[in-house]
């Protein structure tokens, strides 16, 4: 019995461990003048993964669907955030649309489009807050709780399969 809760405590916790967290537009942010199409194409995106949207006083974010991000209109978000410093969850397989509500700021490129797998994320470590090329970001780790997320995996498993032999 000990086994079997162990083992679905494992499965239940391993998911968990593999969500990373994007900051958008790396030390950019989310700010005009920045190239999200580009910084998302570097990404990996996997369910449970979040978003961390950091920006200044003008402007705010929008969660759209896509005709609106296509045409950058703001009249019919499906979510508003403000105050600078956002963490949005992705729940749900699929594409999810951003922009800024700001008026001009959409059409010189505050928006993003990010494309959801199932499977964990693999985002080489350090592209979630290294900002695209020119010039070339110097390599950088991962985040320390990637990298301690890894390892508590690990010790995980490892403990699970003594347990199921010794069982």
């Amino acid at each position: 019995m000990a086994m079997a809760a162990a083992l679905l405590l494992l499965l239940l916790a391993a998911p968990a461990v593999y969500a990373v967290q994007h900051t958008v537009g790396g030390s950019t942010g989310w700010n005009t003048g920045y190239n999200y199409v580009t910084w998302a194409a570097g990404q990996s995106f996997a369910v449970g993964d979040t978003l961390l949207f950091t920006y200044g006083p003008t402007h705010s974010l929008d969660l759209v669907g896509q005709s609106d991000y296509t045409n950058c209109a703001t009249g019919n978000a499906l979510s508003t955030y403000s105050g600078g410093s956002n963490i949005i969850t992705l729940n749900t397989t699929g594409t999810v649309y951003f922009l800024c509500p700001t008026p001009g700021h959409c059409g010189q490129g505050m928006k993003l489009a990010v494309t959801v797998g199932s499977g964990p994320s693999t985002s080489p470590p350090g592209t979630t807050n290294s900002p695209p090329p020119p010039p070339p970001p110097p390599p950088s780790s991962a985040s320390p709780s990637i990298g301690i997320n890894r390892l508590i995996l690990g010790l995980t498993l490892g403990l699970g399969l003594v347990l199921a032999f010794m069982g």
